[in-house]
């Protein structure tokens, strides 16, 4: 099966989620990446869970997450002989992807000047929290302190109530969606001049260019976001849009849509007196309780069916193991599996990007702390008599299921 980026080489020097999804994305679509992991403990994401849980006993859902589609190598990067290796590997990759606090790579010789002179080529994205420079570069860049840090967790929230964070990793994310974007852009350029480049993305600038529209209204209308205390989804709309309470103890978030057919679909001819642009954003607390009391009388899927008839922007609201279980996800394929050599079978949420003639799929679990260093050395010309005396001194560790 052909892959879109069948050929290129990605050595991952990066841990936790920005730059292991990020590559995780570039291997689905064919990618060879070799993610270099620390010898012995590995990426630190190994050592993170939830619900104080492990998969199959042993492994991180965290780390199983985003590192399928990779083979990893575990070394001693502070290793003088290892140093060698890997600008040897380099000489042949295309790529290099870290996400180390700035500078901490450069200071062991692994910095872009290092790689682009033994591959001129060589195109070497780096990823961090607030950049490369300025006030904050010291900082540790985590994607909670960045959501709230850019404005994002002051505009999410009951008015009346603490600011609350968005219940995943959005800023790491979005983060790694502007690595791929970077990559992808500096090997066409690539392609046309042959020559490589530095790419630096951060957290920071990622999630304010996703508030784009949030930033351009504050700073050009003079007003300022304040979170609505009934929990209106957005600081800056009208009622109803928000999440909304059913009968059956379920909830339906209702966007963008005409007031009337709303409130004609609740039976609710009263609520005709906010039928007002500005008066449905100036007394938006008060709509949402009269309309919340309104929708209340209704079962979950009856209310859907009577709103979805008359094309108002709703849907259910529904909790993770449900969601995996709606019919459209279920259509798309979007909850695969692989199997894992110690977590067994392990389900995931597989590509999300569909193409007709290369398409995305997971060809190799997420890999053991240097499951693959044996066969990565040897590829590159190791004996098995080198490869053994790296193990032997601990610059290189190995373990296989």
């Amino acid at each position: 099966m052909n892959k879109a980026l069948e050929g290129i080489r990605i050595l991952d020097f990066s841990h936790l989620l920005q730059g292991p999804f990020a590559t995780q994305l570039l291997g689905d679509m064919g990618a060879d990446v070799i993610k270099i992991e620390r010898a012995g403990a590995g990426d630190m994401f190994r050592g993170m869970t939830f619900f104080a849980k492990w998969v199959g006993g042993s492994e991180s859902p965290n780390f199983l997450a985003w590192n399928r589609n990779k083979r990893s190598i575990a070394l001693n990067l502070k290793s003088r002989k290892v140093h060698a290796i890997i600008m040897e590997m380099a000489q042949t990759a295309d790529v290099v992807v870290q996400n180390f606090r700035p500078g901490v790579l450069a200071r062991l010789g692994y910095g872009y000047e290092d790689f682009k002179a033994v591959n001129p080529g060589i195109i070497y994205c780096s990823g961090s929290g607030y950049g490369e420079e300025g006030p904050y570069v010291e900082r540790p860049g985590q994607d909670m302190l960045i959501q709230g840090l850019c404005g994002l967790i002051a505009n999410t929230g009951r008015g009346d109530q603490a600011p609350v964070p968005v219940g995943a990793g959005l800023a790491d994310q979005i983060g790694a969606m502007n690595m791929v974007y970077g990559i992808l852009s500096a090997l066409y350029y690539r392609e046309k001049t042959g020559k490589g480049q530095k790419i630096e993305v951060n957290l920071l600038a990622g999630l304010l260019a996703h508030l784009n529209q949030e930033y351009v209204a504050v700073l050009n209308l003079g007003e300022d976001f304040v979170r609505p205390n009934s929990g209106i989804g957005h600081p800056g709309m009208q009622a109803p849009f928000g999440i909304y309470e059913t009968r059956d103890g379920g909830y339906i978030s209702i966007a963008m849509s005409p007031f009337k057919a709303l409130y004609q679909v609740l039976q609710a001819p009263q609520l005709a007196v906010y039928d007002d642009l500005k008066t449905l954003f100036d007394q938006r607390d008060e709509v949402f309780g009269k309309v919340n009391a309104e929708t209340r009388k209704f079962a979950t899927q009856d209310l859907l069916a009577r709103l979805l008839a008359v094309d108002i922007w709703c849907a259910e609201v529904k909790d993770i193991r449900r969601a995996a279980e709606d019919p459209q996800v279920m259509h798309m394929g979007m909850i695969t599996s692989y199997e894992h050599p110690r977590g067994g079978k392990v389900r995931v949420v597989g590509p999300a990007v569909k193409m007709s003639e290369t398409p995305a799929t997971i060809e190799r679990p997420a890999p053991l702390v240097g499951q693959h260093g044996r066969e990565i050395l040897a590829e590159l010309g190791l004996s098995s008599q080198e490869i053994a005396a790296l193990e032997a001194c601990g610059d290189m560790t190995v373990d296989m299921a």
